[in-house]
C-alpha cells in the first residue's frame, strides 16, 4: 500500500507535466531502438569483413546510427532537465503560497528553517524523481523488453546466462533500494532541522552576540550538521552497494558470453559476426537496466522529501466562507460598531481559555485603550481582531456582520495593525510604506510622513525614501520603526487600526507628536490601542480593563478610577501602567 500510494503522489505531481515528460521518455525509447539496430548492421559488417568485403555502405550507416543516437538521448536528457526545473519552480511556488495562507495556529509549533528546508531542498529532490523515474523508468522498461526480444533472436541460449546473471544482480538491488527510502526521509527531516537551527542563530545573531553564546550555538549547529551528515551517509552508502553489484553483473555476462560464444562460433552453431551482434546487444542492455533501477531508486530516495512536501500542503490554510448574509450597508454600516466581540471564548490548547466570554464594543470613531497585566489576554484579543485565530465559541463581528462570513482580505483591508516590535521588511523605506497599501498620491504620502513625524528622518537619510532599512528594519531605531509601521498602516487607510503600546519606542517629544496625530486619526476611524502609559489612557474615550481573560472593567479613566478597584490599584502606583504591557 505505501508503494501504491507513493505511485498515486507521483502521478498526482506529475499532472500538467505527461506531455514533457512522456516525449522525453519517447527520446529515450528512439536512442535505445537506434542503438538495437546496430548490433544488426555490426553482424553484417564482421560477416562480410570475415568474408573479405568490407560493406563501406554498412559502416556509413552505423556512423550515421551513432550520430542519430548520440543526439536523441541529449535532447531526451535536456527535456528531462527543462521538465524537472520547470515542475521545480511550480512545486515552489505552490508550497510558498500555501504556507503564506496556512492558519497561524498550524504555524505555532513549527520551526520556519525547516519549512525552509522543504520548500527549497526537498523541491529539489523531487525533480530529480520526477526526472529520473517516470520518463526514463518507462523508457528504460520499454527499452530493456526490446534488447531481450533482440537477444533471444539472435541466440537463445546466450541469453539465458545473462538472464541468470543479471537476474542475481538485479535482487540484491531492490533489496538494497527498499533500505533507501527509511534513510531519505532520516536524511531530508536530519537536513530540515539543520536548517531551522541555522536560521535560529542567524535570526537572533544580536542575541547570540550579547549573551555571549557563540560556541554553544555553533556546537548546537554541529551536532545538526553531524546528524544530516551520519544520515546522508548512510543513505550513500546503500547506494553505494547497489554500483558492484551491476558492475560484477554485467562483467560476469560479459565473460561468460564471450567464453560461450568463443566455443559456439568454433563449432559453427553461430557465425562471428552473430557473436559480435549478441556482445553489443548485451552491453546495450545495461542502459535501460540502469535507467530502471536509476528509477526506483530516485523514488525510494525521493519519497522522504515528497512525504515532507505533503506534510506542508497538508497543513490547514484560511479559506474564505461562502457569503451567507447579505452585507450591512449605508446608515446601517455607519451605526454599527466597527468592531463587536460577542461572547468570545478562546485558547490556543484546548481545555486552556485564554479568553473567558469576552464581550466589548469598538464605536466608528474615537480612540478605545486596552490595559491590564501581561498574560491578561490583550494580544490574543489583537489577534483575534485581526482573525489571526478564529473564536473557539462567540463571535467576532466587523460593522455589525459576522466576520466568519467576510473573505480574509476584504477583512484585512478593513482593519490596520501596528505590532509592538513593529517588524519591516528587507527594502527600501519606500517598500516598507507603501507594502499592502494600494495606490498612493505623493502628496498622501507627505502628509502621512508629516503626520508621523518620518519627514526629517526622510530627509537626513542618504537616500531618502530609497534608503535600504536593513534585515528587520535593523538600521533604523526603534521608535523609527515604530513610526513607519504606524505610517504604513495610515496609508492603507482603514476603518479600524490596532495599536499594541505605539509609545513604547518614542521619546517624550516624539509621543506627545504621536498622541496629536492619533487623535486627529481618531476623528475619521476607530482606534484601538494596548496601553502601558497614562497619556495614552487618559487620552482614549473608553478604557477596557482586561484581567485573567475577561473584561472587569470598561469606562473613561475618571469614571474606572472610582469603579473597578483593579483600575484604582494600577493607578495608585507610580509607573505600574508602564509595567503591564
Amino acid at each position: 500500500m505505501a508503494d501504491l500510494a507513493r505511485w498515486r503522489d507521483l502521478n498526482r505531481l506529475a499532472r500538467g507535466y505527461r506531455r514533457s515528460i512522456l516525449g522525453a521518455a519517447a527520446l529515450s525509447l528512439l536512442g535505445y531502438l537506434l542503438a538495437l539496430t546496430q548490433p544488426l548492421l555490426a553482424r553484417v559488417a564482421v560477416d562480410g569483413a570475415s568474408a573479405g568485403s568490407l560493406p563501406w555502405t554498412v559502416i556509413g550507416a552505423l556512423a550515421g546510427l551513432f550520430a542519430a543516437q548520440a543526439s536523441a538521448l541529449a535532447l531526451a536528457r535536456y527535456v528531462q532537465a527543462h521538465t524537472g526545473e520547470t515542475m521545480t519552480r511550480d512545486l515552489r511556488h505552490t508550497i510558498a503560497d500555501h504556507l503564506l495562507r496556512v492558519r497561524l495556529s498550524a504555524l505555532d509549533d513549527g520551526r520556519i528553517g525547516d519549512l525552509i528546508a522543504r520548500a527549497c531542498g526537498d523541491t529539489a529532490a523531487v525533480k530529480t524523481l520526477i526526472a529520473q523515474s517516470l520518463g526514463t523508468g518507462l523508457a528504460g522498461a520499454i527499452g530493456l523488453a526490446a534488447a531481450i526480444g533482440l537477444l533471444a533472436w539472435l541466440d537463445p541460449w546466450l541469453l539465458a546466462a545473462v538472464v541468470v546473471l543479471f537476474g542475481g544482480s538485479f535482487g540484491a538491488l531492490l533489496a538494497v533500494v527498499r533500505r533507501v527510502r527509511l534513510a531519505s526521509r532520516t536524511a531530508s527531516a536530519a537536513e530540515g532541522v539543520l536548517v531551522a537551527d541555522l536560521e535560529r542563530a542567524l535570526g537572533g545573531i544580536r542575541v547570540v552576540r550579547a549573551c555571549r553564546t557563540e560556541r554553544l550555538e555553533t556546537q548546537r549547529l554541529d551536532t545538526s550538521a553531524g546528524r544530516a551528515y551520519l544520515a546522508n551517509l548512510r543513505m550513500a552508502g546503500m547506494v553505494a552497494l547497489s554500483g558492484p553489484a551491476n558492475d560484477l553483473a554485467v562483467s560476469g555476462a560479459f565473460l561468460t558470453v564471450l567464453v560461450t560464444g568463443a566455443t559456439r562460433v568454433a563449432s559453427g552453431a553461430m557465425t562471428l559476426g552473430e557473436l559480435v551482434a549478441f556482445i553489443l546487444a548485451m552491453t546495450y542492455l545495461a542502459a535501460p537496466v540502469y535507467e530502471i533501477f536509476q528509477a526506483v531508486s530516485s523514488v525510494q530516495q525521493g519519497s522522504g522529501a515528497l512525504h515532507r512536501i505533503n506534510e506542508v500542503l497538508a497543513l490547514p490554510v484560511e479559506r474564505d466562507r461562502p457569503v451567507a448574509v447579505a452585507p450591512v450597508r449605508g446608515t446601517a454600516r455607519r451605526a454599527a460598531p466597527v468592531l463587536e466581540f460577542r461572547d468570545v471564548w478562546f485558547g490556543y490548547r484546548p481545555g486552556r481559555p485564554v479568553l473567558r466570554g469576552v464581550r466589548f464594543t469598538v464605536p466608528p470613531r474615537g480612540q478605545v485603550a486596552l490595559v491590564g497585566p501581561s498574560g491578561a489576554g490583550k494580544s490574543t484579543i489583537f489577534a483575534l481582531a485581526e482573525r489571526f485565530y478564529e473564536p473557539d465559541r462567540g463571535s467576532v463581528l466587523l460593522h455589525g456582520r459576522d466576520a466568519r462570513f467576510t473573505p480574509y482580505a476584504r477583512y484585512r483591508a478593513s482593519i490596520g495593525l501596528v505590532e509592538q516590535d513593529c517588524p519591516l521588511l528587507a527594502g527600501t523605506l519606500r517598500d516598507n510604506l507603501l507594502y499592502g497599501a494600494g495606490p498612493v498620491t505623493d502628496r498622501e504620502l507627505r502628509r502621512v510622513l508629516a503626520m508621523t513625524g518620518l519627514g526629517s528622518v526622510v530627509a537626513a537619510m542618504p537616500a531618502g525614501l530609497d534608503t535600504p532599512v536593513g534585515e528587520h528594519g535593523r538600521r533604523l531605531s526603534g521608535g523609527q520603526r515604530q513610526r513607519v509601521a504606524i505610517a504604513r498602516c495610515l496609508l492603507a487607510r482603514p476603518g479600524l487600526i490596532l495599536l499594541d503600546e505605539p509609545t513604547a519606542h518614542l521619546d517624550p517629544d516624539s509621543e506627545q507628536a504621536l498622541a496629536a496625530t492619533l487623535h486627529e486619526v481618531s476623528a475619521v476611524c476607530a482606534l484601538m490601542v494596548i496601553a502601558h502609559r497614562f497619556s495614552t489612557v487618559r487620552s482614549a474615550e473608553r478604557v477596557l480593563v482586561v484581567d485573567g481573560g475577561v473584561v472587569t472593567g470598561a469606562g473613561t479613566h475618571d469614571e474606572l478610577l472610582r469603579s473597578s478597584p483593579y483600575y484604582q490599584r494600577l493607578a495608585a502606583q507610580p509607573g505600574t501602567l508602564q509595567r503591564y504591557v
